[in-house]
């Protein structure tokens, strides 16, 4: 009953993507958790747009749910439109991409926080965190109540001290109809953290019933379905389409005209914003050469009028905003339920953290989502995973996770994020990671999944079911690599379909490798093949495994030599300054972010590989620079 004291074992401040990964995570783990939010309302909401993955981001989506998070999950019993993007190209590149219903995630998602009954709602403002000697202690909220646990989780999102502009009109809110976090900003500052600022924005939401869709063009989901769990008997829902419009001449013209109403323009918003998701005022002044730019109008829900106008995010005037969406093909008499905004708002650079996403000055503080920096609910969901775990092994005084870049695109995520003084909204690419091919969305269970039994968060069902899984693509492997198929009539004539034949028997599995053969060609060829009757989540690593074996075992070699540098263990203490033959500049920055190893000191901007050379020789000497 200590709940009745206000003591828990984790406080979660912030109840969005990351906030509800952390919570669930720790929970999950056997802490108790006080989560709390704004507006309990509001739950995962998707404020931006209704959808989950798309390029690098599916990959960490389906990381989450090996390691035990819960995003794929809700995705999965929620969305009302899945379509692999890139299912033409290599498998380093795919993207599973899902539309959901916004209001059915966040009900799923409330409930199951509501059912762990390791987990407390509080509808509060955290304005203040307690901290004694080092170490934190809890938290205050907006009334003065305090709350206490040896680990706090601060997920904010875009509410810290937010401020949305709508032209050159702006007010305190951290997002549309919300109220912002004030107080923890400063605190955080008398604390000695570093806090800056950063912009964001999401376009308008207008009425379906006033849009002309025969004037555009239709995006309908995949008829062969995936999903991003990978736990078995996925649901099938039924799918609606998006549509795609473009800009045109009139369009930029009046975006031109009313450039000087614009908060951005004008240097009335400090932060920087996404450089990979840029309001169209800003694509149409960067990008002034392109006459058009693609506009996607995708539905919120199944049972709402309310839809997205993927790409024309802004912080234009609200009358000039209508003006501007009249002009797209289609939403010529658009209604405008909801106007288009930039949010500005803090975040604390995330070079104050560890690995493990606790800060540096604190210990038990962590910080995941966008207070970080990052973009994106996908980001932000990985991060309060990781962050909601190490909450957990800190209180028992066990070793932390910290996922390495060759192991996830976590693991990239987070080493960038604190490796990197990051100056702009991080978000995830597949250019990202220099192991993409390894790192791919389809074998995220192979990879992590040990990890994720390990832990706690991964149950030994599924981690059997996992085994067999992994066991069968072993087998099949094998069998493809001692069955042969003869030359015969039938052979030739099902080849001949798909521009192949062959002179003499042939091993199942270099007929594979063929460019142009899959899986289900072999089952047509071979009766055996037919008869296994392997489900597709088998045959498809099977024929990847396959192809790809190549290009695979060269990186993992790439790997293997990359390892080498990890293994080069900084001492804590070391003193850069008094280190002789390296620039002023890479003292600066290696003191600035003290790297744990010298694979981590490489990747660190401004540092030079002269300089790597220097270090590597004094560990190998063993001279260690004390403070």
């Amino acid at each position: 009953m200590e709940y009745l004291k206000n003591k828990f074992d984790t406080i979660v401040v912030g109840a969005g993507h990351a906030g509800c990964e952390a919570a669930l995570a720790a929970a999950n783990l056997g802490a108790k958790v006080l989560l709390c939010s704004l507006n309990l309302d509001n739950i995962a909401l998707m404020p931006c747009n209704p959808a989950i993955g798309g390029p690098a981001k599916s990959t960490l989506v389906r990381e989450i749910d090996a390691l035990g998070g819960v995003m794929a999950e809700v995705t999965d019993a929620t969305y009302i439109q899945m379509k692999m993007l890139n299912s033409s190209k290599g498998p380093a590149v795919r993207a599973l991409r899902a539309q959901s219903d916004k209001k059915e995630y966040m009900a799923y998602m409330r409930k199951l926080l509501e059912e762990n009954k390791n987990i407390y709602l509080k509808q509060c403002c955290i304005s203040r965190l307690l901290v004694e000697k080092g170490k934190i202690k809890g938290a205050v909220d907006q009334y003065g109540i305090e709350y206490f646990a040896p680990t706090v989780i601060l997920t904010t999102g875009t509410s810290l001290e937010g401020k949305i502009f709508v032209g050159l009109k702006s007010y305190s809110a951290g997002r549309l109809g919300e109220m912002p976090a004030t107080g923890l900003s400063d605190c955080l500052k008398t604390l000695d953290f570093t806090v800056k600022k950063l912009k964001t924005g999401t376009p308008a939401r207008v009425d379906s019933r006033t849009i002309d869709y025969s004037k555009m063009t239709i995006q309908p989901g995949d008829e062969e379905l995936n999903f991003y769990s990978f736990k078995p008997d996925r649901p099938i829902r039924e799918q609606i389409p998006c549509y795609l419009t473009r800009t045109n001449e009139k369009t930029h013209q009046i975006i031109k005209a009313n450039l000087d109403k614009s908060p951005m323009y004008q240097g009335l918003i400090e932060g920087v914003g996404p450089r990979y998701c840029p309001s169209i005022e800003d694509k149409i002044v960067r990008f002034s050469s392109n006459p058009s730019h693609h506009i996607f109008i995708e539905p919120e829900g199944l049972n709402t009028y309310e839809v997205y106008v993927q790409g024309f995010s802004s912080s234009l005037p609200a009358d000039v905003q209508i003006q501007m969406l009249r002009t797209l093909p289609g939403l010529e008499n658009v209604h405008v339920i909801k106007p288009a905004y930039a949010v500005e708002y803090d975040y604390v650079p995330a070079i104050q953290l560890n690995h493990t996403l606790m800060t540096r000055l604190i210990q038990g503080l962590f910080n995941a989502g966008q207070i970080n920096g990052t973009s994106g609910y996908e980001e932000a969901a990985a991060q309060g995973l990781i962050a909601g775990i190490n909450a957990v092994k800190f209180i028992n005084n066990e070793e932390m996770v910290e996922l390495s870049r060759e192991s996830s695109y976590i693991g990239t995520l987070i080493d960038d994020l604190v490796t990197k003084d990051i100056q702009e909204p991080y978000r995830m690419l597949t250019s990202r990671s220099e192991y993409r091919l390894l790192l791919r969305q389809d074998n995220a269970d192979a990879r992590l999944i040990p990890l994720g039994h390990k832990i706690g968060l991964i149950s030994d069902k599924q981690f059997e079911h996992f085994q067999q899984k992994q066991k069968s693509i072993e087998n099949e492997i094998k069998r493809l690599s001692k069955e042969k198929i003869s030359v015969n009539e039938k052979t030739n004539s099902i080849l001949a379909k798909y521009d192949h034949n062959i002179e003499r028997g042939i091993k199942l599995i270099d007929l594979l490798k063929r460019p142009g053969i899959d899986y289900k060609i072999l089952k047509e060829l071979d009766e055996k093949t037919e008869e296994l009757n392997l489900p597709r989540e088998v045959y498809e690593q099977v024929e990847i495994l396959t192809k790809y074996d190549g290009y695979l075992k060269r990186q993992e070699f790439h790997v293997e030599q990359a390892t080498k540098l990890e293994k080069f263990r900084i001492p804590e203490n070391i003193d850069y300054m008094s280190i002789k033959h390296i620039s002023t500049e890479t003292k600066e920055q290696l003191n600035k972010i003290r790297p744990k190893t010298l694979a981590q000191a490489s990747r660190i901007g401004g540092v030079k590989p002269a300089d790597i050379s220097v270090l590597m020789v004094i560990l190998e000497k063993g001279l260690v620079l004390n403070n």
